[in-house]
């Protein structure tokens, strides 16, 4: 028993119950914020190119994927590893090797004969290995969902292929006219205008008479007097 707790029982006074504090949910600016701040640390050759470069990717990958964190939900462990690691695990990563003097951190053993700087990189690979899969899963989610409502305009619609069909109930539904246009309609054969008009077609003599045995045509009347 505490002795604060022992006064407080002796003179009557209860002790109020501590309050829980939460820590305050990083927004976007604070994440895109904490990735400037680690980039910095990094910057003008302070660690060598490969650290640098490593860095860069992890940061790079974070800043893609703050603006798809709502898709995967405020309580999800995939958005809780992305803000932790612009947050927390890149820059202390980062910032325990910036600690050590540099020729130890690169040359000295620590750890089943790796170095500081091993140990870091390895560090960063996995880190980035990790925001490369939660990329790809807040990708794979708006994939899915172009893919789900292509699926949806194609059972409402029909394929582009087909046409399209309009759907305007679940027994209701217009097709498209299958129909090809009409060809340009093409004037009448001279033949059979001039036919039409008592004129000998092709095929007949002059006489008028057809050459299919047919009966005459439109001939000239004949004079008084001639046989």
């Amino acid at each position: 028993m505490e002795l604060s707790e022992l006064f407080a029982r002796m003179t009557g006074r209860r002790r109020e119950p501590e309050r829980l504090v939460l820590p305050k949910v990083p927004t976007s600016e604070d994440l895109l914020a904490a990735c400037d701040r680690v980039e910095a640390m990094v910057a003008g050759g302070a660690v060598p190119a490969p650290v640098a470069s490593r860095v860069g990717r992890v940061s790079r990958t974070v800043r893609d994927t703050i603006p798809r964190l709502s898709s995967l939900g405020a309580g999800s462990l995939q958005a809780y590893n992305v803000m932790a690691t612009a947050t927390d695990y890149l820059p202390e990563a980062v910032g325990g090797y910036l600690r050590l003097p540099r020729q130890f951190a690169d040359s000295r053993p620590v750890d089943r004969g790796k170095t500081s700087l091993m140990i870091l990189i390895d560090q960063l690979d996995l880190l980035a290995a990790t925001m490369d899969k939660v990329f790809d899963a807040v990708c794979r989610a708006d994939a899915d969902a172009l893919v789900a409502h292509g699926r949806f305009l194609a059972e409402k619609f029909g394929t582009a292929a087909g046409g399209g069909a309009l759907s305007l109930g679940p027994n209701v539904t217009i097709a498209p006219d299958p129909s090809p246009p009409s060809p340009a309609s093409s004037p009448p054969s001279p033949d059979v205008s001039e036919r039409g008009m008592g004129y000998p077609g092709p095929g007949s003599d002059s006489s008028g008479s057809d050459s299919s045995g047919g009966p005459d045509r439109l001939q000239p009347p004949t004079r008084s007097g001639e046989s």
